[in-house]
């Protein structure tokens, strides 16, 4: 069991059985000096802060606030088939299958956002819902955090897309999808863990 701060250099093997992480608490080993505000839209905030880097030295860093939770489902029938969306991301410029997703008010109970987001994409509602896994979106640079959902019990009716959204819907099965992941063909971030994390439930007869 980790008990000193010495264990924090411990290595990666102790993680691999059933002992806690450490619980450590250094503090921030950076100085914010200054804060400006550098761009807003109705999804993020661009902040740049003047620093002071965990040397002492001088820097900036520049951090993306996202308004919005980011939301993905998975779903899965009784045939084990899944569903994928097709849609062109404008900053890949690239053209992505992904497993429904989008954006959640911080405010608003996220499985209401997954209902939302699962019947504007797709047409599908779902009786049984699990939450899945929780995850920060690169948090290198950003503060995005991401909630998924594993849809089951269907019921299909007819999409509602946003105005800005122009999507294809497939179903295919949940074993080609993981392969798909396994391969490399589908790399959005949602998908790939939502999947993984699926099989693996799968696996331990909990899906």
């Amino acid at each position: 069991m980790f008990s000193t701060d010495d264990d924090i250099n411990a290595p990666l093997f102790y993680l691999y059985g059933m002992a806690p992480l450490p619980d450590y608490h250094g503090g921030n080993p950076w100085t914010t000096l200054h804060s400006s505000e550098v761009y807003e839209s109705p999804w993020i905030k661009v902040r740049k802060h003047d620093v002071l880097n965990p040397s002492g030295n001088p820097g900036t860093y520049s951090v993306v606030h996202f308004k919005n939770l980011a939301i993905g489902v998975v779903v899965l029938d009784e045939e084990m088939n899944t569903w994928l969306v097709g849609q062109y991301r404008y900053p890949l410029e690239a053209y992505t299958w992904e497993i429904p997703e989008g954006g959640g008010n911080p405010g608003i109970d996220p499985l209401l956002s997954a209902q939302r987001e699962l019947l504007e994409e797709t047409g599908i509602t779902a009786a049984r819902w699990t939450k899945i896994q929780e995850m920060h979106l690169s948090n290198s640079a950003t503060d995005e955090f991401c909630i998924l959902f594993l849809a089951q019990d269907l019921t299909f009716g007819e999409a509602e897309p946003e105005d800005t959204e122009d999507l294809r819907v497939i179903k295919i099965p949940f074993e080609e999808a993981y392969q798909l992941v396994c391969n490399g063909t589908l790399t959005d971030s949602l998908t790939v863990t939502g999947i993984l994390k699926v099989k693996l439930m799968m696996a331990e007869g909990k899906a």
